[in-house]
Order: structure tokens, then C-alpha cells, then sequence
């Protein structure tokens, strides 16, 4: 009987948990048994690995597999354990040194000829990794830059299987080291409120907003300026810090936005939905593992409703709860997830249904203009 261990981690909304795989082949039919409470995508690992393995270049052991992921009360999903049950079952094997695996974190999923494929949540699950006392950690080649992010980790970047399997037999210049500018972030100049010509009382409104951290309602006629002005929010805002800023991108890199160029967000966000978004879309949800929404990805900056009136009761009620409390809440069957959502609301709407250039060219009437901006509840 052989056991290896490796190490992954499970990303939990903006949280990681450590998870430790151990790899067992003993003798018996030849075949791969999962245990830990697996989602269908990572049941499906046990075959995408093996081609992998031998795709590489190496023999999948003619014994019986079991894998083990724990803690196995928590549910697991997604591809990113690929490479760490890939090297849990080599090790296991005699087919690569465990040693060098002590102390790794190893995140990638595997394609079948063995390349390393990028996942999300890079940057959440390496925080939660140097948290727990792990000192390495090995990333796809494409998530090398947000994986630098993390001070006081080693980090290394793959481009496939073998140069892993290179690296843990003590090969030298196999893996990819992180480059000098990748905390660079986007050096894009901000829209600036010096640019607006007149308008002093919508300018004042502003900053007023960003000096207080209100939130705010640009209420005119078409062509006034109302997104314009809302576009420049963001400039009045201080740059985010250090702590704030890992936060904001860690909501990003799980939401899969994050970019190899400049991939930390240090400047306020600034997003805007259409008002044909879904509520799922707004606050975050979906199917299986409860995606982060508008709100969320908006978090520490600003989130702009443009024609707010046409979003409707129903989406603007979803948000109440998240701006209230400055998170947002998705009840599943296995527990909660939690995205932080602390923004300025800003919203942007016409005077009435006909919207006229004019206040004097509207035709509606007093009932229908009532009930246009009545659709602003709460």
C-alpha cells in the first residue's frame, strides 16, 4: 500500500478552504474511486487526469485508486484540483517524489494532452493557502500574475503536467517565475469631473456623494449629462487600499474578469448593468455554486442603474438587503455563500415615460409621470 498527499483548495464565495488530497493504491481491479462529497464536473477528473498522465508521458498505475478530499463534509466542485490529484496519484505511485509536495498548494485543471488550464478564484484560494501555513503553491501560466499578488508565497507557473513532473524530480527552469510588473494595474486615466462644462449643482451633488459616501439620483430630461456625470464618480474617489483592493479582486478573479495585464484592481469599480438584467445577474446566484452579481463586483465602488425607472420594483428590491447590510446572501442545500456588496448606489432616470428633450414638450400625464417615478420604490 502506497499514500501521497497533495494540496488544493476549495473556493467558498470569496473564501478559500484548504483541501487535502490523499492518494492510495493498493492492489486490486485497476480503477479510480472519489470520495469527499465530489460535484459532477470533478467526478469527471478521474478520467480527463488519467488521459492526461499518459499523455504525458506516464504510466496511471494498473491498481486500485482511491482519492480522499477533505474535510469531506464540504462539497466540492470544478476542475481546479486536476493537478493536485494528478501528482497525489504519481507520488503514490513511485512515479514522482513526494517530498517536494510538502508545503505546495497546486491549482490547474488539466486538459486531456496534458496542458494546464486557468481557473478562477486563484487569488482567494492562495490567501486562504498562506493562511494555513503553506509556503509554495504552482498555478496555471495564466494566472501566474494574479497568483503574485499574494506576499510572502512562493509562486511558480506550468504550462503542462510534465513541466510539474520535471520540477518535483529536481530538473531545473522548468516552471515560470513571475515577472517584476505584475502588480501593475490598469494605468487607464479616469474620466474626470474638471472635464464637465457647467452643470455646478449636479457637479456639487457629486461631491458631495463621493465626500460622504452617499448614494445618489440624477433625475432629468434626455441629453443633460446624467451618465456622463455618473462616469466621473469614481475620480472623486480615493484609490483603494491594499486590504480593499485584494477584496475587489479577489470578487473579480472568482467571477473569472481578471486579466494577465495589471490583473489588481487598486481604483474604485465602476459597473453598470443594463436594465434587461436578470435578478440573478444583479445580486449573484445561478445554478449550482452562487456566482457573484453586479452589486458585488461593484463592491467598494460605484454601481450605476442607468433608466433606473425601467428596472422595475422587483430588481430594485433585490438590492435593498444588500445595501443594508453590505453583503449579499445565497442560501444553497450545503450551507451559505457570501459576497461582500458595500457600494454607492448611483441612479440615473428620465422624468417621465415620453422622456421629451423638454420639460415642456411632455405629454404625459400628472398620473402617469407619478407612477413613472413611482416604479423608484424604496
Amino acid at each position: 500500500m502506497a499514500i501521497a498527499r497533495t494540496w488544493s483548495v476549495a473556493v467558498v464565495g470569496v473564501d478559500g478552504v484548504v483541501v487535502e488530497i490523499e492518494a492510495d493504491i493498493a492492489a486490486g481491479l485497476p480503477g479510480v474511486h472519489l470520495m469527499g462529497l465530489p460535484d459532477a464536473t470533478l467526478r469527471e477528473s478521474k478520467d480527463r487526469v488519467r488521459a492526461a498522465v499518459r499523455n504525458s508521458g506516464v504510466s496511471w498505475p494498473r491498481q486500485q485508486v482511491c482519492l480522499g478530499l477533505s474535510p469531506a463534509a464540504l462539497p466540492k466542485g470544478g476542475a481546479g484540483y486536476d493537478l493536485a490529484i494528478a501528482c497525489a496519484v504519481l507520488a503514490a505511485a513511485k512515479e514522482a517524489p513526494s517530498d517536494p509536495l510538502q508545503g505546495t498548494v497546486l491549482l490547474g485543471e488539466l486538459a486531456l494532452d496534458g496542458r494546464l488550464r486557468s481557473v478562477r478564484g486563484v487569488l482567494p484560494a492562495l490567501l486562504a493557502a498562506k493562511r494555513v501555513g503553506l509556503r509554495r503553491a504552482i498555478v496555471p501560466a495564466g494566472t501566474l500574475p494574479e497568483a503574485a499578488l499574494v506576499a510572502g508565497l512562493e509562486v511558480r507557473g506550468a504550462r503542462t503536467l510534465a513541466d510539474v513532473l520535471d520540477w518535483l524530480r529536481g530538473e531545473p527552469n522548468t516552471l515560470l517565475e513571475p515577472g517584476e510588473a505584475v502588480r501593475s494595474a490598469s494605468t487607464e486615466p479616469e474620466p474626470d469631473l474638471a472635464d464637465v462644462v457647467g452643470q455646478p449643482e449636479a457637479r456639487w451633488a457629486l461631491e458631495v456623494a463621493a465626500a460622504g459616501g452617499h448614494h445618489l439620483l440624477l433625475a432629468g430630461p434626455p441629453g443633460t449629462g446624467k451618465t456622463m456625470l455618473a462616469r466621473r464618480l469614481p475620480g472623486l474617489l480615493p484609490p483603494l487600499s491594499s486590504e480593499d483592493a485584494l477584496e475587489v479582486t479577489a470578487i473579480n478573479s472568482v467571477a473569472g474578469l481578471l486579466t494577465e495585464h495589471g490583473p489588481l484592481i487598486d481604483k474604485p469599480p465602476f459597473v453598470a448593468p443594463h436594465h434587461t438584467t436578470s435578478v440573478s445577474a444583479l445580486v449573484g446566484g445561478g445554478t449550482g455554486l452562487a456566482k457573484p452579481g453586479a452589486v458585488s463586483r461593484a463592491h467598494r465602488g460605484i454601481l450605476f442603474l442607468d433608466e433606473a425607472a425601467e428596472f422595475g420594483p422587483q430588481r430594485l428590491n433585490a438590492l435593498r438587503t444588500a445595501l443594508e447590510e453590505g453583503e449579499v446572501r445565497h442560501a444553497r442545500r450545503d450551507g451559505i455563500v457570501r459576497y461582500p456588496a458595500r457600494c454607492q448606489l448611483v441612479l440615473a432616470t428620465n422624468l417621465c415615460p415620453c422622456a421629451p428633450p423638454r420639460d415642456s414638450d411632455c405629454t404625459c400625464s400628472p398620473r402617469a409621470r407619478r407612477q413613472y417615478l413611482g416604479r423608484l420604490s424604496g
